[in-house]
């Protein structure tokens, strides 16, 4: 069961510990850990350049978000032990209105025409300044199709084997290293 406490510095930082989950295309199955694809590419959350895992609360959220387009195509299921400090909380409304967001620009679907005109669009700057704050990722309500108001994601801008952002894939039977 995921658990949320405050981290207890006063700010919106959380800390998360539980599963988290990813549907990734089968290609890069045997890098489930490395974050190269969104740093090529950029996404609503991650500037081009910076590494990103963008990983999902729950299994049918991870489905959604890899499949958003088009028919269900082969993926990987993979799913992590996580135990992550300095989690900024999008739910909460104060510090995203002082972070001059709303749920509204968060959901924004122009992001990557914003990216493509300026380079960086408004969500991605706002991913730069968190990490430049000490965030190590961003709870944020799932915006795929068919998702609804209890679904998350957990973008990772910081993880690893260190104790204040560990990521652990679950790979017990070493299947993807076969």
């Amino acid at each position: 069961m995921p658990a949320f406490t405050p981290d207890g510095d006063g700010s919106a930082a959380i800390r998360y510990r539980g599963k988290l989950y990813r549907a990734i295309n089968p290609i890069y199955a045997r890098e489930p850990l490395s974050g190269r694809g969104a740093a090529l590419y950029g996404g609503r959350f991650n500037p081009k350049g910076v590494p990103a895992l963008y990983t999902s609360l729950t299994i049918l959220t991870a489905l959604r978000e890899a499949n958003q387009v088009g028919n269900l195509q082969p993926t990987t299921l993979v799913s992590y032990d996580a135990d992550i400090e300095r989690v900024f909380d999008s739910r909460n409304a104060a510090a995203l209105d002082a972070q001059g967001m709303s749920p509204g620009s968060l959901a924004d679907p122009g992001w990557r025409d914003a990216m493509r005109i300026h380079r960086e669009g408004a969500t991605q700057h706002f991913a730069r300044r968190l990490i430049a704050s000490g965030y190590r990722g961003l709870l944020v309500r799932s915006l795929a199709p068919g998702a609804g108001p209890d679904d998350f994601n957990l973008v990772l801008w910081e993880w690893g084997t260190a104790p204040a952002s560990r990521l652990v894939l679950v790979d017990d039977e070493n299947r993807l290293g076969r």
